[in-house]
């Protein structure tokens, strides 16, 4: 069977109320908050990995392939850092659950030891060595069930979707213009966004190697600049942007004038900003982000790239969402026929990487309501208030509860369907105001779209009888109603915090949920 999207990749959340103005405060702070915690260090040996087949003797066929893995890391741990489980992990084990859906049966020997890695059951608590094996096993298991006739060229093609330990970033960025790595075995393509992130970062080593970008001094008392202000950070602002060729000329002027306010404003486009006239204090302190931290962001997201399977690019039409960018994309035809911007899941509840195959559209949706939910809200609502249901048009269905057609429907009035394990989809939402933010990390792991009627209309022109006049009244209906595609859709999330765009421009986006820091210290040394 042919797999077309990227054997890592996947997402798990789940669709809630919308949120508060104060849990969205918390939230904010809690994605800028840094927590320190001494860094992981395991030894994962041959003792160790005996006593662990002790235990799991069901793997046992993995042992030697395991053993190789650890020796070859000096026998330190793969998935895992002080934060946790690592990307790589959670993509993996979040992949390996979307077997069922491609006809291959996920059948781990411990699934339930697997399980209690992610959802944190105390019942079940491993120790980290015994993690760390546990998923290295995994990555076997998965690579067996998807690559039937797994050799040797098939290992030596997926080392590169396994986790690396630190490589000094400078031999790593040289090593890979290097013809004879496997980089750029001809026989081996990537991911297109691979090539164009490696010829940002030949451009960005250039600038390095010329001796970077100069810090902007900016006084404790700076003050947001417009046209006609006048001041020493203006003359910085200009050379800065100068070498990054925001700016076409640098001509030393200390008078900020519209051709510098121009080249900001496309620096700030560039850098997940909206535009403004003004150039804040934030605009300066990113800036003054080092040559050499955009390096490694660069190459931390080429690293990403190769979890992405080329075949997606080969569909005549597909959707792309960027979550730190809070954009969705329909490509077709390797050109942009469509954007929305979008509000996607908090820090806590993180939306991430996912690829599927969209089938359905629901029109007038019911909200099936998580029973997470009607513990927390809504049972202590109904000990409050005997009409809380009514007031909040909810009915009970069937033991559960769920929130009936309508303008107020925490859906909305459409949502996208591509069927997953971890039921897991795109829909409209009432809370439109926060598609008004600069930053849009909101959902409880949704992805909310800003522009679902014209996401509707766009997906089925294909189909005549279905025209923006029968849309309109099918999304107002007041009744749920299904279309299935006449032809699925590939629908790819992902999480790229540096993206080259198709007028080649290189972009760079907030880390939002805090990945990177974990990925460059898999890839860079400290």
């Amino acid at each position: 069977m042919k797999i077309w999207y990227t054997p890592i990749v996947a997402v798990v959340f789940f669709v809630v109320f919308s949120c508060n103005s104060k849990a969205d405060k918390k939230e904010e702070k809690a994605i800028k908050t840094v927590e320190k915690i001494p860094e992981l260090k395991l030894t994962i040996d041959t003792v160790r990995i005996a006593k662990f087949y002790e235990n799991y003797p069901k793997l046992e066929k993995f042992k030697g392939d395991v053993t190789s893995l650890y020796q070859k890391n000096k026998s330190t741990q793969l998935w895992q850092d002080n934060k946790g489980v690592v990307e790589f992990g959670n993509t993996l084990f979040n992949q390996y659950k979307n077997l069922d859906q491609e006809g291959l049966k996920a059948n781990y020997p411990y699934k339930e030891e697997l399980n209690s890695v992610f959802e944190n059951n105390p019942t079940k608590k491993l120790s980290k060595e015994d993690t760390d094996l546990l998923l290295s096993n995994l990555y076997y298991y998965y690579a067996e069930k998807v690559y039937a006739g797994f050799d040797e060229k098939t290992s030596i093609s997926l080392e590169w979707l396994l986790p690396r330990k630190k490589f000094n970033y400078q031999v790593l960025s040289d090593s890979i213009f290097k013809k004879s790595t496997i980089l750029d075995d001809k026989k081996k393509k990537m991911f297109s966004q691979y090539y164009k992130l490696r010829d940002a970062l030949k451009e960005y080593r250039e600038i390095e190697k010329n001796g970077g970008w100069k810090t902007i001094e900016a006084d404790e008392d700076y003050k947001a600049l417009k046209v006609g202000d006048s001041s020493n950070v203006v003359a910085q602002i200009r050379e800065r942007l100068f070498v990054t060729k925001d700016l076409k000329e640098d001509n030393k002027s200390a008078v900020c004038d519209t051709t510098l306010m121009k080249a900001m404003k496309n620096y700030e486009v560039r850098h997940g900003y909206t535009p403004k006239n003004t150039i804040l204090l934030e605009h300066i302190n990113d800036l003054n982000i080092p040559v050499s931290e955009r390096i490694k962001t660069i190459i931390a997201n080429m690293e990403r790239c190769r979890w992405i399977d080329p075949e997606l690019e080969k569909g005549q039409k597909y959707i792309e969402v960027n979550i730190p960018e809070f954009k969705l994309y329909i490509v077709e035809d390797g050109k942009i026929a469509f954007v929305s911007p979008v509000v996607v899941g908090r820090a806590m509840t993180k939306t991430v990487i996912f690829s599927g195959m969209m089938s359905n559209i629901v029109f007038s949706p019911y909200w099936n309501v998580p029973p997470s939910i009607i513990k927390s809200e809504i049972k202590p609502g109904m000990a409050k208030d005997k009409n809380y249901l009514q007031k909040k048009n909810l009915e009970w269905n069937n033991g559960a509860v769920r929130q009936l057609p309508g303008k107020n429907n925490s859906l909305g009035l459409v949502k996208f369907l591509f069927p997953n394990s971890s039921n897991i989809y795109l829909h409209d939402t009432p809370s439109k105001s926060l598609f008004e933010r600069e930053s849009r990390a909101f959902s409880h792991g949704c992805v909310r779209v800003a522009k679902p009627r014209e996401l509707a209309i766009e997906l089925l022109k294909v189909d005549p009888q279905w025209n923006p006049a029968r849309i309109d009244k099918a999304m107002h209906a007041g009744k749920e109603s299904w279309y299935t595609l006449k032809k699925k859709v590939p629908v790819y999330i992902g999480y790229f915090t540096a993206w080259v765009d198709r007028e080649g421009n290189l972009n760079f986006y907030k880390d939002i949920y805090g990945r990177d820091e974990s990925l460059i210290k898999l890839l860079t040394e400290e």
